[in-house]
């Protein structure tokens, strides 16, 4: 007579469900996996959002009208985290051990970790993906970027065909990855200095070689935090008795100073323009200039709500994109000129954009975002350069260049430095760079009178 088990395991049912009791900070909803047994709950981040827009409630799908390819990379990426969280469950059922949702999350946590421990390619996308969903769209495609580099490396070095390069979404890139891709003891010395030959036979400044290795360094660190490397084989020097390990420090990143003097401001503020691109060009760098060398990206996604009056007129509040800072900015004659500029073209509401350069009902996805300030960006900076040479200033003029001045003519009027430091957010001034109010507000305006 066979024997029977007093309990039989059942199998949890995985599903990627659209989120949306969570938004992120572009408003979109983010993509879960939800593991359900025994009438228990648990949801598992994906990386993975879509704006509402783009969502069919009823139907419970991603809508139609969401641009190709990203739709179906989209379906791709969720049906791959679908399949991950499946397996585990139906792995932990037939080997009918008592368990529940978290133990399924934790099943295929481990079988991800344990594809990861070969994958630099596959680990760097899973980062960007990450970085995607904290609103860190920048450094989303700062590693998407190295992740691009290194495949194109990689092939260069198998003696095949260029990697399709991309988002790190799309099916063939996902199919060339889990092909091509190399475990994390293979980035040595040896590989490090066989790539920056490569990089530099490319032609690319030293600013960009730092770039590439300082983030490689960082994907390293993070592997090797997250257990999925092994800190044996780091390449990079970490002391000076590390001599014969990569020197990330070794690149020449100074840069040559690009203030402009006052008397060159005015010249540009003098200047007349007849175009709106040229228009919107001494707006920007004016903007920045008078606040606080507020950059490009921060400045072009402010909107109304971010103006509240005091003290008769109007001050700007704002958290910084990279930092996180919170800055909070009495507007100057000059400032409040140009909103009221385009006060009647942009304020349709409190959340509409402040500048005409990103449009509320257009540009709704991180990606668009991104895109139009990275066309608008170059758009203005070429401005830039033609009203320098009308102007006959002779430095080239950029949105960094208002950043660079502001703090430049700051410190010539006596300003003091820990006071500018504050003002424009640096790093070496991290613990007051948080909060504005750690220095008094009267004392950051006083210094911002010395720009008129």
């Amino acid at each position: 007579m066979s024997k029977t088990t007093e309990h039989k395991e059942g199998k949890a049912s995985v599903k990627a469900v659209y989120f949306t009791s969570k938004t992120l900070s572009d408003g979109s909803h983010p993509f879960m996996i939800r593991i359900t047994k025994d009438r228990k709950l648990k949801y598992i981040a994906t990386g993975l959002s879509l704006h509402p827009n783009y969502w069919n409630p009823k139907k419970k799908e991603v809508r139609r009208s969401y641009p190709e390819p990203d739709r179906e990379n989209l379906l791709v990426r969720l049906e791959e985290w679908e399949k991950k969280y499946a397996e585990a469950a139906k792995t932990l059922s037939l080997a009918d051990e008592q368990h529940d949702a978290p133990a399924v999350a934790k099943k295929a946590a481990e079988g991800r970790q344990a594809q990861r421990r070969i994958k630099l390619l596959a680990y760097i996308e899973e980062l960007a993906a990450g970085m995607v969903v904290a609103g860190q769209v920048g450094n989303s495609t700062v590693y998407r970027d190295l992740g691009n580099q290194l495949a194109k490396h990689l092939a260069s070095k198998a003696g095949i065909g260029e990697p399709p390069l991309g988002k790190g979404l799309e099916p063939q890139r996902i199919a060339w990855v889990q092909q091509h891709d190399i475990p994390f003891d293979q980035v040595t010395v040896a590989f490090c200095q066989q790539w920056e030959e490569a990089l530099r036979g490319s032609g690319i400044e030293e600013i960009t070689l730092s770039l590439r290795f300082r983030t490689l360094r960082a994907v390293l660190n993070k592997a090797i935090a997250a257990g999925v490397a092994k800190v044996e084989k780091y390449p990079f020097a970490r002391n000076v008795a590390e001599k014969h390990k990569f020197q990330v420090g070794k690149f020449d990143v100074s840069t040559a100073k690009r203030a402009i003097t006052r008397d060159d401001i005015r010249r540009l503020e003098n200047l007349v323009v007849t175009t709106e691109r040229h228009q919107l060009a001494k707006a920007v760098f004016a903007f920045s200039f008078y606040c606080g060398g507020i950059n490009f990206v921060d400045l072009a996604q402010l909107r109304w709500q971010n103006l509240l009056p005091a003290d008769g007129g109007l001050r700007l509040t704002y958290v910084r994109q990279k930092t996180g800072g919170k800055f909070s900015v009495k507007l100057l004659a000059p400032v409040e000129a140009i909103v009221e500029q385009y006060r009647a073209i942009t304020q349709v509401s409190l959340t509409s954009y402040l500048l005409p350069i990103l449009d509320a009902t257009k540009h709704l996805t991180p990606s668009q975002v991104k895109n139009r300030l990275h066309k608008i960006l170059g758009q203005v900076n070429a401005d830039l350069k033609e009203l320098g040479e009308k102007a006959g200033i002779a430095t080239p003029l950029t949105t960094y260049v208002a950043r660079h001045s502001f703090a430049t003519t700051l410190r010539r009027s006596g300003a003091n430095t820990a006071v500018i430091s504050q003002a424009m957010g640096h790093k070496s001034e991290a613990v007051t760079a948080i909060y504005l109010d750690s220095f008094a507000s009267e004392q950051v305006d006083a210094a911002f009178e010395g720009l008129l």
